[in-house]
């Protein structure tokens, strides 16, 4: 079996990472190759073009990197239709991995895609392309397949990969620790972080037995980072999110997978988000939700506190961020950890089987 995958971003890698596991297990001798970061390739997928060829954020800073994204794009569509796979599978990146669908199933590919594009939150009517581009989502949220199932587009929630490794944490002892992770990309990282240092400067001043780390997802930034902290006491590492958020008191933390790793975990968090002015202004007009992270949509209210565009400050930051320090998070933390009984099934699993019943329809 030929299986060709897209991840173009650092959350799609890692849930791609999973998905090749899962289907080396259950197919040992199948062929698995694409566009791929890290985590894929280690996992055992032959990568035959890097993820940071494409791995940018906003719409300002696409359109700078526009045309090398393009030329990739077709780079990509012209050696899949010379070297047909079973199936083709794009892990989230919609803009980018939508294109490549339709035209590979204009010619007769079969293809999947893993992790539905928002469009529950904005853009519902690209519902038109993504019928044209799909033949099969893969959901990773419940919500996601009644959407679907008024459009008439085949899908199946199969639950969450990362529920299946994250799980509340227990006998958690606080050590004041405070966690910021300020996203994956250049364009967020270098948006949210001056933000997060001022927070950390105010909250330190507040309360001197704080401990303040960065966790960053990738080394890219980390020179950046390292430079902008300036004599801050803070601690920066790379790769290492998962045992920083599980031994910190709060975690300020990008909107995004990241948050949702947060909560899986049930650990109390600010999520902020920051896009360029352009880029903001765009999406705000598009959006029709009352829930920007994941976590709160999950849940279906406002969990836990959201600071987006000009309200992600540092004095915000640090007002909401020492309230949840100061308060008994009881209630919060087992809110979160219904995010895992709603998520964990298997997903890896699952996510194979329908694969493999999709290539062996007729």
């Amino acid at each position: 079996m030929k299986i060709a995958l897209s991840a173009a971003e650092t959350s799609g890698d890692l849930i791609a990472s999973s998905l090749v596991v899962a289907l080396k297990l259950n197919e040992p001798n199948c062929r698995i190759d694409g566009l791929a970061g890290d985590k894929m390739l280690k996992a055992g997928c032959h990568r035959l073009w890097h993820m940071n060829e494409v791995n940018v954020m906003g719409l300002s800073e696409v359109l700078r990197k526009l045309p090398s994204i393009l030329k990739l794009r077709k780079r990509i569509s012209k050696h899949y239709l010379a070297n047909k796979p079973d199936v083709f599978i794009g892990v989230d990146s919609p803009d980018f991995n939508f294109k490549l669908e339709r035209i590979l199933k204009k010619n007769g590919i079969k293809t999947i895609h893993l992790i539905s594009p928002s469009i529950w939150a904005w853009r519902s009517n690209r519902i038109k392309k993504i019928k044209q581009s799909t033949d099969l989502i893969l959901c990773l949220f419940p919500f996601e397949v009644d959407f679907y199932r008024m459009h008439n587009q085949k899908a199946i929630f199969v639950g969450h990969p990362l529920a299946e490794t994250l799980k509340p944490r227990k006998d958690y002892q606080s050590n004041n620790n405070v966690l910021l992770m300020p996203g994956s990309r250049e364009s967020e990282i270098k948006s949210l972080l001056p933000e997060l240092l001022k927070a950390a400067k105010l909250m330190k001043d507040e309360n001197p037995d704080l401990i303040f780390n960065i966790s960053l997802a990738n080394n890219q930034q980390l020179d950046w980072v390292t430079k902008s902290i300036d004599g801050i006491e803070i601690g920066v590492s790379v790769g290492d999110a998962h045992a920083k958020i599980s031994n910190s008191d709060l975690v300020i933390v990008a909107s995004g997978t990241a948050a949702l790793e947060v909560g899986l975990l049930a650990v109390p968090m600010v999520v902020v988000y920051k896009l360029s002015y352009i880029s903001y202004q765009i999406v705000s007009r598009l959006l029709h939700t009352s829930e920007v992270s994941l976590p709160n949509k999950i849940l279906g209210s406002n969990i836990v506190p959201e600071l987006i565009q000009e309200n992600a400050n540092g004095k915000n930051i640090s007002d909401h961020a020492m309230k949840l320090l100061e308060s008994d998070n009881t209630k919060l933390i087992r809110e979160l950890g219904r995010i895992h009984k709603l998520l964990k099934l298997q997903s890896s699993t699952k996510s194979v089987d329908a694969i493999i019943d999709f290539v062996n329809e007729k």
